[in-house]
């Protein structure tokens, strides 16, 4: 069953001067679960994570032969059938998802054997019209820094990422290493206008470093996640962020003009009992 809008009791809520968030039509959205989003500097080309039922368990997602990431090319104004991004060779068993690409280079997270911990990032590099070379990022990150869902500056300098890592303010804290050669340096946190007692997740900044978003619970009462955007201040802190969007909304992306929101929003039962399908929303602004 496909979930709409209208048979939604949780639509997103965004504040003015966003417009009124819209689903990605099919043959992007479906009714499985659209997670994950990212879209490219030039908007042309949308990576997301699907599975086809969010109620399946990852062991079984990674048997299933269709949960993973997936990309979409913007053709006149319409987004095409999407393809499935392969970064395991064959014979090999991955889960992948957490999709970032700049330039020709992806991160992503993954399950996979070999890992430092369960859930490792990966990079992979575009060469000759397909993702190739797939390594993992290395032990500093994954095993010493633990990053979660992350995104890197515009020039590739700095990492922002989420981490339930020691000397946070409690769950899940929004962090920021610079890379300094082939190494990256000790992270710092981002502070209490960003960061709480509850779970900040899922950092994305925006091309000209001015802006922070990420998702975190709703800070006005609205149930589930929402999306926040802080910006940066002239002494070079984050100032204290903003609810832009809420009712279960996550994972915001923002194109290189700053006018187009892509986010996740899960759909939930009236009682917010259980989760039924997840699809990817846009919302413009003048």
């Amino acid at each position: 069953m496909k979930y709409t809008p209208e048979s939604d009791p949780w639509p997103p809520q965004v504040i003015s001067p966003w417009s009124r968030p819209i689903p990605l039509p099919y043959p992007v959205n479906t009714a499985g679960g659209e997670d994950s989003a990212f879209i490219t500097a030039d908007g042309q080309t949308l990576y997301f994570f699907f599975t086809p039922d969010v109620s399946i368990p990852p062991e079984k997602q990674l048997l299933d032969g269709v949960t993973g990431i997936w990309s979409s090319q913007r053709i006149d104004d319409a987004w095409a059938e999407p393809v499935r991004i392969w970064l395991e060779s064959p014979g090999e068993m991955a889960l992948d998802g957490c999709d970032f690409v700049l330039e020709n280079e992806m991160w992503f997270c993954s399950t996979r054997q070999g890992n430092y911990r369960t859930i490792d990032f990966f990079l992979a590099t575009y060469r000759n019209g397909k993702w190739t070379d797939w390594r993992n990022a290395g032990r500093q990150l994954n095993e010493t820094y633990q990053i979660g869902e992350m995104h890197l500056s515009t020039d590739g300098q700095s990492l922002y990422f989420a981490s339930t890592r020691p000397g946070g303010l409690g769950g899940s804290d929004l962090w920021v290493t610079h890379r300094n050669g082939d190494i990256w340096d000790e992270p710092e946190n981002l502070g209490p206008n960003i960061n709480s007692t509850a779970d900040e997740n899922r950092p994305f900044l925006s091309a000209d470093g001015q802006q922070l978003w990420f998702d975190a619970p709703s800070r006005n009462g609205k149930p589930g996640p929402a999306v926040y955007m802080s910006l940066l201040q002239p002494d070079g802190t984050w100032g204290k962020a903003r609810e832009i969007v809420s009712n279960f909304a996550g994972e915001p992306n923002l194109t290189t003009d700053g006018k187009t929101l892509y986010f996740i929003h899960h759909y939930y039962t009236a009682n917010v009992d259980r989760m039924l399908e997840a699809d990817i929303y846009v919302s413009t602004r003048p």
